[in-house]
């Protein structure tokens, strides 16, 4: 291999390894009440909430259910901090509601009529 191409090839590595870092910092820096992108977060009180605590977080998107454990089954509130993916949130009485990115929702409000959240589901559709 010759010097010119040695030295081209560690350039582009330099660049891309910096580039990958500043894109992996960007969305990573970004949180509001507490939520780091790209997470759904629970907030299982209104003292939670208030004190940008989520108390449970999720982020794999997936074909099926994914379960609540105790630190999330019937939150206070509920944010979707992911740009353009929309989160399915299932309730005890067998109601499905769409939280769309960058809403959220205090499910249990009888204004709502959601009931207890009991099954998150994130999806890569931008929209209900």
């Amino acid at each position: 291999m010759t010097k010119m191409r040695k030295t081209l090839i560690a350039a582009a590595a330099v660049v891309l390894g910096t580039m990958g870092s500043l894109v992996a910092q960007s969305p990573a820096s970004a949180s509001y009440l507490g939520c780091d992108w790209p997470r759904v977060c629970f907030y299982l009180t209104q003292a939670d909430l208030n004190a940008n605590r989520p108390t449970a977080s999720f982020q794999d998107v997936t074909t099926g259910w994914q379960n609540l454990g105790s630190r999330s089954f019937g939150a206070f509130f509920v944010y979707n901090s992911r740009n353009d993916d929309v989160a399915y949130l299932h309730s005890t009485n067998g109601t499905v509601h769409c939280l769309e990115p960058l809403n959220g929702v205090n499910p249990s409000h009888p204004a709502n009529g959601w009931g207890t959240v009991d099954k998150i589901r994130i999806s890569w559709s931008a929209t209900c």
